[in-house]
């Protein structure tokens, strides 16, 4: 699925003008799909119960004023309550007067009483942008406040279509989004006003819309990267990993990332630790090979370890370093020398993003395909900027560093992006509760095993961070966001698998 700026969506609509519809047509079109989205999610409530259409003046009003009349149909108790003025764009104003003639009553926000069960937001649409001025801040906070569920048509009232940014909006339970998603859906802060996020179609030709743009990672698309094996296939055909992860005080995120990538079916797996974390591998696993290696005072991997870690490289299909790794003089020398030596894709993460910091042109030197998986504060650093400014441009910032860097980039948190430099790819699985200490580590090993059974690294990206979201939102559904664990996800992983198969 796409996903568009306002101007974008606007060509394309402008488009559809053209070629297919008035503009009456498709507002008719948007209003009743969203009213069919509202009785499926909450058309038991509303039924013989107050419903307040709040509209502003513009287009999007239009569409509140069609799903006045429709909910008036379905047997609720809609009222349409004018924010400001009333409309005068003459498709709006034309399903104004067709809501009234039959039965929907229309007010104006100061004589209003909101419905404390169901209010739709139809205040603003993708043109708005800045902050609001009043008397709309008022009618923000009345909506936020009066208790009801809400609604929210294409956006949010209050965010930016086109980016995340927010001064003050409508915080919504459901928005309905028409015919895209757009850029505040998925950007920070403002998805986190649109609640849950649902697209309508509304009947846009294909040839109106241009694909230059940002799109959603498929479960069909997932599916099409995983071939039926070989029955006469052995471990050794399933691919290599080797996993250069965890230290002393970090040998959880080893454990975790050597779990990820056995659930997600690598063929053989070798682990490579300082020789002080062998205890703690050895009770949690028992089906990797086992490489413990010399280390430090720090207990993290030392530079006497170097050359078996090369010698290790010629074994593996893919190359995972990084998990819990530590950071010191030793662990940047081995993660750049392994970066500039190693013929075979590596996935590069948490320690091993900070230990190329001092470098970064390290990753111009190497031999074989990157991916990056950094989480807003490694991307902050590696670009020297602050973690607001990654979080306002994430899209932008993370397909730019993929481009001067020819890697692919995994720009991890809610809505994770993911971008070769050319396309960007934009997750929507998973969900708070995958907020916690070892998803990361977890995400490193799936994308690790993918590459290793055959996958082209952008492929193994896309697909470790739809199913990693994916097997967060089944734990949260089976435990919930609070009380779930990584365990909790590992456990899962290895029999979600079975719907890729």
């Amino acid at each position: 699925m796409r996903i568009l700026t306002s101007a974008q969506i606007k060509k394309a609509e402008q488009t559809a003008f053209e070629r297919y519809f008035t503009e009456a047509q498709l507002m008719k079109k948007a209003g009743e799909k969203c009213f069919e989205k509202i009785v499926e999610y909450y058309g038991d409530q509303i039924r013989a119960k107050k419903v307040s259409v709040v509209c502003g003046n513009g287009k999007n009003a239009g569409d509140g004023f069609v799903i006045a009349q429709k909910l008036k149909q379905y047997g609720a108790e809609p009222e349409i309550v004018i924010a400001d003025k009333f409309p005068t764009i003459p498709e709006p104003a034309m399903y104004l007067d067709e809501a009234e003639k039959a039965g929907v009553k229309a007010v104006a926000f100061e004589e209003a009483v909101l419905s404390d069960v169901l209010v739709v937001d139809c205040i603003f649409g993708i043109g708005f942008h800045g902050e609001p001025k009043e008397p709309f801040s008022k009618v923000f906070d009345a909506v936020n406040q009066c208790g009801a569920v809400v609604v929210s048509i294409d956006t949010p009232s209050g965010t930016n279509a086109s980016e995340g940014t927010v001064y003050k909006a409508v915080k919504a339970d459901l928005t309905i989004a028409i015919s895209t998603l757009k850029y505040c859906h998925i950007l920070p802060p403002a998805n986190h006003y649109c609640g849950k996020t649902v697209v309508v179609n509304i009947g846009i030709p294909e040839d109106c819309f241009e694909d230059s743009c940002p799109h959603t990672i498929t479960k069909k698309f997932v599916k099409s990267c995983f071939p039926k094996r070989n029955k006469n296939s052995n471990k050794g055909q399933n691919g290599h990993l080797l996993n250069i992860c965890g230290s002393y005080l970090m040998p959880g995120a080893a454990v975790i990332c050597a779990k990820a990538a056995l659930k997600t079916g690598v063929g053989l797996l070798k682990c490579v630790f300082p020789r002080s974390v062998y205890p703690v591998m050895t009770s949690h696993l028992v089906q990797p090979v086992f490489s413990p290696v010399s280390e430090n005072e720090e207990k993290t991997l030392s530079i006497g370890s170097l050359n078996r870690i090369t010698e290790e490289l010629e074994w593996a299909d893919c190359v995972a370093i990084g998990c819990g790794l530590g950071k010191n003089d030793d662990t940047q020398v081995i993660v750049n020398q392994v970066i500039r030596s190693s013929e075979v894709p590596v996935v590069l993460d948490a320690d091993g993003i900070n230990s190329i910091l001092l470098n970064i042109d390290v990753l111009k030197n190497a031999h074989a395909p990157l991916v990056l998986t950094p989480h807003p504060g490694e991307m902050a650093r590696l670009i020297g900027a602050s973690v607001a400014q990654v979080e306002s441009d994430r899209i932008r910032i993370a397909k730019q560093f993929a481009a001067e860097n020819s890697c692919v980039l995994v720009l991890k948190g809610a809505n994770t992006v993911v971008t070769d430099g050319n396309s960007v790819f934009v997750n929507v699985t998973g969900n708070p509760g995958m907020a916690m200490g070892g998803t990361g580590d977890m995400l490193t090993g799936m994308i690790g095993s993918f590459i290793a059974q055959g996958m082209d690294c952008y492929s193994a990206a896309k697909c470790a961070v739809y199913i990693h979201g994916l097997c967060g939102d089944i734990t949260a559904q089976e435990i919930s966001t609070r009380g779930m664990t990584i365990e909790d996800m590992l456990d899962l992983l290895g029999a979600l698998m079975s719907e890729f198969e």
